[in-house]
């Protein structure tokens, strides 16, 4: 690990101000995925901003019926929140499929959204990667490939998304709340927030330099009966080769995001009108230009294997 320097900000403000006037510079909270890149030296900042005492840890009631999650919400107190396991089962269930317990007592929302790939070539400082190093290539093509991405995929990088959390806050429509270095406060939904790595892989997602994540707010509960299957390696502790977030009505309409296949927690609107059509219709369209390698074709029909397994227990409820 490269030396670095450290300071606590006051404010959500402040530690904007902190990031954006300091090159090189990071937010720290949970650190569960930074401190591994930093030991790693994938991460080298040269200055870290603590944020863990801003007071952002509070879910709260919004006058529209939702709720608003402080980024520094932990997963573990996220995923028990009666409420949230009451109107946003999908949510809970999502993160109660992540990591392992002692990570999810440290991880944070906001550090949840944003945790990077983990692309075996990403990690590896010998290989050529244009999403650690912009312009140096991309090993993953060509090489092993089964873990990576199917679908919205760039001929610079074929990473997956890796989180759970995100592709249930996907499905339920969740906005991102941030704040820059002005005190100026934006929000966009999260469908907006994970980029797609086109030509610049390195650019994730759409927070500008210095902005920090301060919330994240869930609509009004819609119902419906709430799933999250995750299909991997092992039964735990293992990233997800996919995994189906879906809410699903009594009359079989519903909502459905997949993780693990893509760039990005992957939603496709249009796909849920063919619900009442089944998995294999819903599945076609969300996978519609997919361009799988030999080593990842297997999750083309894993998709629909795990949606229609989804749908058939909605159906026997």
């Amino acid at each position: 690990m490269k030396p670095f320097t450290y300071e606590r900000a006051g404010s959500p403000a402040e530690a904007a101000a902190a990031v954006a006037r300091q090159p090189n510079a990071k937010f720290i909270a949970g650190g569960t995925n930074l401190l591994d890149l930093m030991k790693l030296e994938i991460e080298a900042p040269q200055h870290l901003v603590d944020v863990n005492h801003l007071g952002l840890d509070k879910i709260d009631a919004t006058p529209e019926g939702g709720v608003r999650i402080g980024a520094l919400v932990r997963n573990t107190d996220l995923a028990s929140d009666e409420r949230i396991r009451r109107d946003y089962g999908v949510l809970s269930r999502a993160i109660v499929a992540g990591a392992s317990g002692q990570l999810r007592n440290k991880a944070t929302t906001a550090g949840n959204l944003l945790q990077r790939t983990r692309c075996p070539y990403f990690y590896d400082t010998n290989q050529a990667c244009n999403k650690r190093r912009p312009g140096s290539g991309c090993a993953a093509i060509g090489g092993y490939s089964r873990q990576l991405a199917v679908i919205g995929v760039s001929d610079a990088c074929i990473a997956t998304y890796p989180g759970d959390m995100a592709v249930a806050m996907r499905v339920l429509d969740a906005s991102v709340e941030m704040i820059n270095a002005a005190g100026a406060v934006r929000t966009i939904p999260i469908a907006g927030f994970h980029r797609l790595p086109g030509t610049t892989p390195h650019i994730e997602n759409a927070l500008a330099p210095g902005e920090m994540i301060t919330a994240v707010t869930l609509p009004k509960p819609v119902g419906g009966q709430h799933f999250y299957h995750k299909v991997r390696d092992r039964a735990s502790y293992a990233y997800a080769l996919v995994s189906v977030a879906a809410i699903i009505q009594h009359d079989g309409s519903g909502h459905v995001a997949i993780g693990g296949i893509a760039p990005r927690p992957w939603r496709v609107e249009t796909a849920e009108a063919s619900m009442l059509q089944g998995s294999k219709a819903v599945a076609a369209q969300l996978l519609a230009g997919a361009k799988p390698t030999h080593d990842n074709a297997f999750k083309v029909p894993l998709v629909e294997r795990t949606l229609g397994a989804v749908m058939a227990e909605a159906r026997t409820a």
